[in-house]
């Protein structure tokens, strides 16, 4: 979602007659768009801008504004800690880019927007056309949380619940296969719990999937207990609909799951899983896991485990619980360090030997893949199959756009290499 809003605040940057460099010594304008869900995100910001400090030591200072959930969170301090910065916009303020950049123009002031007017923000930013030509492109439609996980900030930074309208959306989508899009990921710090004026996220899936040039559709990230009967049919009923789904569990432990307020047990993780596997045999899983959250047992971090193989996600992503301020579990007793580490190496070693034992299967198989980039102006290209894999293949013909069919050779952890299929059946854009 940071990435996409990255793209929205250089279309309203590029109104003002502002364009992108490559070389920060250029810039008049710098801007950070931050994420305030991991560790020691606000040092970040100091680093950077001390980093953007040092360059511009004998220069004119360029404009330099932090956007995002740290700005949200701690706009105030960051203002008043680090004279450098001259603006903070908050995540439901981007509208206000342009103006703010205009004023920081014609005075030096601070300023300050972290109001929470996410219907202003996309109401401003639908007259600015999306310019992302990328060939998988990024929407968002539904911004906030309403659930508050104890241990999360997105509540506090992002706000409540908002959902975009479906014809905004259809539009942008639109806008995005436009400009070259073959695939869309809808985005939503709880993108299954979309719901504008009783249109829900299958009802969003099938209007998006008449669009005729697209070819694939993800969703991420899901929030198990809104996953409805309707789009966990959507996985069956819908090609376009790839069958890979991100869903985060965090534990387990169903006792965690309740110190956590995840509202679902593991019991009914599990059975969601047997439910969408029954509406589609290929659907596969990633997931997020929080080891060494205050509390946690022996037994509790061994059920993760357990979860962990008996599922066998294709890919998980793993921390140790950091506090976050302003957050319940911010007050909770911390784990012994070391013991929240010793978990963390075990629980990763068993997940990557998981994921591997999982790709080596893939080896002499076919994969359909779309490619989105060629490497450094080599004859290599990278695209994704299905399960959003990463995929190499070295050709002379431009494949950027194109989905082919990939004969999988070899691969790590983190990638696949492989070989055009060439046959007659391998057509460009196949569905």
């Amino acid at each position: 979602m940071n990435e996409y809003d990255s793209n929205r605040i250089y279309d309203l940057a590029y109104e003002i007659n502002y364009k992108k460099t490559n070389s920060l010594k250029e810039a008049d304008c710098y801007v950070l768009n931050t994420c305030h869900i991991r560790e020691k995100a606000t040092d970040k910001v100091y680093h950077d801008i001390g980093r953007v400090k040092k360059k511009f030591r004998n220069k004119k200072k360029p404009i330099v504004v932090v956007t995002g959930c740290v700005a949200q969170a701690e706009g105030e301090i960051l203002l008043k800690q680090e004279k450098y910065i001259d603006a903070v916009i908050g995540p439901q303020s981007y509208q206000d880019f342009k103006k703010t950049i205009l004023d920081l123009e014609k005075k030096h002031i601070k300023i300050n927007h972290t109001e929470f007017e996410v219907i202003e923000k996309f109401d401003k930013l639908n007259i600015t056309k999306n310019s992302q030509s990328s060939v998988s492109s990024l929407l968002t439609i539904q911004e906030g949380c309403d659930k508050f996980c104890k241990f999360c900030v997105v509540p506090y930074t992002r706000g409540s619940e908002y959902s975009r309208s479906i014809k905004e959306l259809i539009n942008e989508a639109k806008q995005l296969v436009d400009n070259g899009a073959k695939e869309i990921i809808l985005l939503g710090q709880n993108v299954n719990a979309y719901n504008s004026y009783g249109k829900k996220l299958s009802n969003l899936i099938q209007e998006i999937s008449s669009i005729k040039d697209l070819k694939r559709i993800r969703y991420t990230t899901s929030h198990p207990i809104d996953f409805s009967e309707d789009l966990i049919s959507a996985h069956s009923n819908f090609e376009k609909l790839m069958p890979l789904i991100h869903l985060p569990v965090q534990s387990g432990s169903s006792h965690i799951l309740k110190k956590m307020n995840r509202k679902h047990n593991i019991d009914y993780y599990l059975n969601l899983i047997e439910k969408l596997k029954k509406k589609n045999s290929l659907i596969k899983f990633s997931s997020d896991f929080i080891i060494g959250y205050p509390g946690e047992t022996d037994e509790d971090f061994n059920q993760s485990i357990r979860l962990l193989k008996s599922v066998g996600f294709i890919n998980t992503y793993s921390f140790i619980f950091s506090p976050r301020i302003g957050t319940p579990a911010a007050q909770m007793e911390l784990l012994n360090d070391k013991i929240c580490k010793d978990r963390l190496i075990t629980f990763q070693k068993i997940a990557a030997d998981i994921k591997m034992e999982y790709r080596k299967k893939l080896f002499k198989k076919k994969a359909e893949v779309l490619f989105e980039n060629r490497l450094n102006g080599t004859d290599s290209f990278f695209g994704r199959d299905k399960f959003n894999n990463s995929v190499i293949v070295n050709s002379k013909e431009n494949l950027i756009g194109q989905i082919k069919d990939v004969l999988i050779n070899s691969g790590n952890h983190s990638t696949l290499k492989g070989e055009i299929i060439k046959d007659e059946t391998n057509r460009e854009f196949a569905a």
